[in-house]
């Protein structure tokens, strides 16, 4: 199942964006579904990731008090509200879920538990 993930763009340090994500032919219900990010010469890391059912919502410590992970079950879609956003921001945003299943905790920030993506969209934060 692909996931449709789009809202990137180019902002100002401080500046917001909001990204969306949204599976092709499926619904998130019961799903647990995550946002991870790869900058420029980095290894693609966790950033959010929320229960769809629950909305239990986790975060990196990078992000936590600036990023929002939220889900609207009436678009089937989950978002990532970025706020006050640095420089060390831009990266390629990559939604990714595991659909119709839950991710035990101490598995939910790791890539390999989620077994669909998005095709990622790029946040560029200019200082």
């Amino acid at each position: 199942v692909q996931l449709q993930a789009s809202g990137g763009g180019l902002v100002q340090a401080g500046g917001s964006l909001s990204l969306s994500c949204a599976p092709s032919g499926r619904t998130f219900s019961s799903s647990t579904v995550g946002w991870f990010r790869q900058a420029p010469g980095k290894e693609r890391e966790f950033v959010a990731a929320i229960r769809y059912n629950g909305g239990t919502t986790y975060y990196a410590d990078s992000v936590k008090g600036r990023f929002t992970i939220s889900g609207d079950s009436a678009k089937n879609t989950v978002y990532l509200q970025m706020n006050s956003l640095k420089p060390e921001d831009t990266a390629v945003y990559y939604c990714a879920a595991k659909l119709a299943r839950s991710i035990i905790l101490s598995q939910i920030r790791a890539q390999g538990s989620y077994d669909s993506w998005g095709q990622g969209t790029l946040v560029t934060v200019s200082s």
